[in-house]
């Protein structure tokens, strides 16, 4: 808890823009903090979910779809190589291209890491009862969906 001469003033701490800012921090910790505690990052779980519901694909694809960028994407897949949680295997339609699979490990890592992202959330979310929960959930969705179509419309322009 802040102290009076730290609390920041109150024109700006009732912003709908500033309760999401300073609740997206303390999101981006816990989630952070359970996935470290199962050894991994959230570039790992996006790269790892991704080939679970997609199956396997190329660098650039799963790119594409997790939202890693391709720089980081390359560290991602050689991080998870190494714990064998991810397979790299020649594209036989382009042999300069790799495609990557998800392995058995990787799935059971998967697994772990989601019921870290389950209690994370339960933590996150502690205070709402189950409807304030799905109903925020559901704001959240709305207010991504229309600012993404919109910037998605001003790129198209």
């Amino acid at each position: 808890m802040t102290s009076p001469a730290e609390e920041p003033p109150a024109r700006w701490t009732g912003l709908p823009s500033w309760l999401l800012t300073q609740t997206a921090g303390h999101a981006h910790r816990l989630v952070s903090d359970g996935f470290s505690s199962a050894g991994a990052r959230g570039y790992h779980y996006r790269l790892l979910a991704t080939l679970d519901e997609f199956g396997p694909a190329s660098q650039a694809a799963l790119g594409r779809r997790s939202g890693i960028h391709l720089s980081d994407m390359v560290a991602t897949i050689n991080e998870l190589a190494d714990r064998e949680q991810v397979e790299r295997a020649p594209d036989p339609a382009d042999r300069r291209r790799n495609i990557i699979s998800l392995t058995a490990e990787g799935g059971r890592q998967l697994r772990r890491l989601e019921k870290r992202l389950a209690e994370t959330q339960d933590e996150l979310l502690e205070p709402l009862s189950a409807e304030e929960r799905r109903r925020l959930t559901e704001l959240l969705a709305r207010l991504l969906d229309h600012h993404d179509r919109r910037t998605g419309a001003a790129e198209a322009e």
